[in-house]
Formats: C-alpha cells, structure tokens, sequence
C-alpha cells in the first residue's frame, strides 16, 4: 500500500493565465492519477509546503490533471510564480466526488462563482462526455467584473453545446459587458427547470453558497438534491488531523461534496 502522506512527482508542462489572480496549471505525473470528478488532491511545492485543490480536468484524462488556483497564500503565491519544467507533488486523489450516476435522467442546475468554477469544469465535463445519460444541463456563473470570468473561451464553447443552457452575470461591469449584472443568484430566476426531475450543484464562495442554497429552496428543491461542494482546511487529507471537520463530518473523507440534507443541522457550514 503506497504511503498516503508521500506525494507523486508531477511535472509542470503548461500555465494557462485565466485572470489576473487565477491560472490553471498543467501537470503530468510520474504515474497515472485517475480521480472522481469532485474529489480533491494536495499539491506539493516542495520544501514550502502543500495546499488542497479539487481538479479541474476531465476525469476521463488520467495522464495529465489540471488545476485552477487562485493567488491567496503563501502556497499559491509559490504555484503563481512557477515556470513550466518545474517539479511539484500530488497526494490523493482523497474525498467522495459528485454521484454522477445518480444525476442520469435528470437535468442538471449547476451555479458556480468565481474560482468555483474550476471543480465544476471537471463535472461539466464528466458530464458532457456521457450527454446522452442527461435531459439538460444548465450553467449559472458568476465572477466579480468580466476580468475576473475563468475560462472565458470554454463558456462560449460550452453555450455552444447540444442540451446545454449558459448564463453569466457579472458583480460590477464595465464599458464592454453587455451581459447580466448583480450576484449569481440573480441568473436562477431567469432559468426554468423542471424542478421534480432535477438536481442542483454549487461551488463558490460560502457566502456565495448559503444565499444559493436559500434560492434553490424557494425554487422548489429538496435538501436532499443541493449538492455543495464543501472547503475546509483539509490538511492531512484522510481524517487524521481533525481540522476540517463539520459537525460530525470529516470534509476530506465524507466530502468535499456533500448534500445540504447532510450538512443543514450544523452551525459551522459556513464559516
């Protein structure tokens, strides 16, 4: 059995700059990392330390993972500056993903801000490789201002899609957007959905997601088909080290994605 706390020498073969703060980094393992859409890694800067972050790939690729990250620590400010042929580490993949299997014959709500984005693009593309399997898929995103929508060229492609349905919204817009302005809650009432035979999926910041969650509900959706996908300060990875624990939840080992029937009871979902 391999050593869970060893990480696999993965080597940087691309950064891609999304926005100003945010870039997506390109890696290739020594090995094959295969990982359920929704399910997390620790990424190593040797000799500095490791941060988790959920893959923003396709699932379907196990050769090379991809990883959005946004510059907000000392870790992230390291992975920013990093130059492609640089040699970092990956632990896992850890954690429970997205029941994609339970979503078949259903459409599916997707609400998204910000850097959320990225472990949703992993799902979209989980989901877009078995489109036949889903009535529809509907894509909600939001970012602060246009400068800060990642993955803008893939959105268009995405809207472009057979089944699929995206909308964007912008906190601040400039001289140029002509696109919705406000918060991503502001898009689900412009969507309709067929609300027995669907599941909803959010990814963003807390705040972003308790407001969220209040919308689903008022929509019609049942706690037990919000899916969340949780972050906590998962350290150790496997419920060893206690610091990422919600109630009587580990987030690293009975998430990152949980329902909100799951969670609801406890104060701390939030914080």
């Amino acid at each position: 059995m391999s050593n869970p706390y060893s990480p696999v020498r993965a080597t940087l073969e691309d950064v891609i700059d999304e926005t100003p703060n945010i870039k997506t980094f390109v890696l290739k393992p020594e090995r094959e990392m295969p990982f359920k859409t929704g399910q997390f890694i620790e990424m190593t800067v040797p000799g500095f330390g490791e941060a988790p972050f959920t893959p923003s790939s396709s699932p379907a690729v196990t050769d090379r993972m991809e990883v959005t990250v946004m510059r907000a620590g000392t870790v992230t400010e390291l992975l920013h500056k990093a130059q492609p042929g640089a040699v970092l580490g990956l632990r896992g993949p850890f954690g429970k993903g997205y029941p994609v299997e339970e979503f078949e014959g259903k459409e599916i709500l997707i609400v998204g801000g910000g850097v959320g984005l990225a472990p949703l693009r992993s799902l979209l593309f989980a989901l877009f490789n078995e489109m036949e399997k889903f009535r529809r898929v509907i894509l909600c995103y939001g970012a602060r201002t246009p400068a800060d929508i990642v993955y803008k060229n893939q959105l268009k492609e995405w809207s472009e899609r057979e089944k699929t349905e995206v909308l964007l919204t912008v906190d601040e817009g400039d001289g140029e957007w002509k696109g919705n302005v406000g918060v991503v809650t502001t898009l689900l009432k412009q969507v309709t959905v067929d609300i027995p035979n669907a599941v909803a999926v959010a990814c963003g910041p807390p705040i972003m997601m308790k407001f969220t969650v209040l919308e689903l509900q008022h929509m019609g959706f049942g706690d037990d088909r919000i899916y969340l996908s949780m972050e906590k300060n998962m350290s150790c990875g496997i419920g060893k080290c206690g610091h990422c624990r919600i109630g009587s939840f580990y987030v690293c080992k009975d998430g990152p994605v949980f329902t909100y029937e799951q969670l609801k009871e406890f104060r701390n979902i939030w914080d």
